[in-house]
């Protein structure tokens, strides 16, 4: 894989704090893509299983869709400070087993980086919204899920 740039950090660091500034919104946003592009996806969350639609303001859902972002995010600071993502935590380790578990297949990945990449367009606005913005994160994303 190629290097990451610095202005690809810059884009990342300046377009993860959009949306921090209003994360359970666009976690909601998120999960909605993933059932809209995916509805059998939304029996992988347990959290969703079962239910006809994205419920708001929901912690599990919250907290699933702060780690794709947070290890997307993480991901970019790793290619550009060591020009590779290294996966030693414990927890990303048992996010694998439990990728495994559940069935995750590579088709499911696409559908999450599809739905990440909307989602940051969301959260960046039409201002900041750029194909360089878009390729710094699908970058990071297809880093940390090789």
């Amino acid at each position: 894989m190629a290097g990451f740039s610095e202005k690809e950090e810059a884009l990342i660091k300046s377009s993860w704090e959009d949306l921090t500034k209003n994360f359970p919104t666009f976690s909601f946003h998120f999960f909605t893509l993933l059932v809209e592009l995916a509805p059998p996806l939304k029996d992988l969350f347990p959290f969703l299983k079962g239910s006809s639609n994205v419920p708001k303001k929901n912690p599990q859902l919250e907290a699933q869709a702060l780690k794709v972002f947070k290890l997307t995010f993480d991901s970019a600071i790793q290619l550009r400070e060591k020009g590779e993502v290294v996966i030693a935590d414990p927890t990303l380790k048992q996010l694998s087993s439990v990728h495994v578990q559940k069935g995750v297949i590579d088709a499911h990945f696409e559908v999450v980086k599809e739905a990440l990449l909307k989602t940051v367009k969301e959260a960046a606005g039409a201002a900041k919204w750029s194909d360089d913005l878009n390729n710094a994160w699908a970058k990071a994303h297809d880093a940390w899920q090789l």
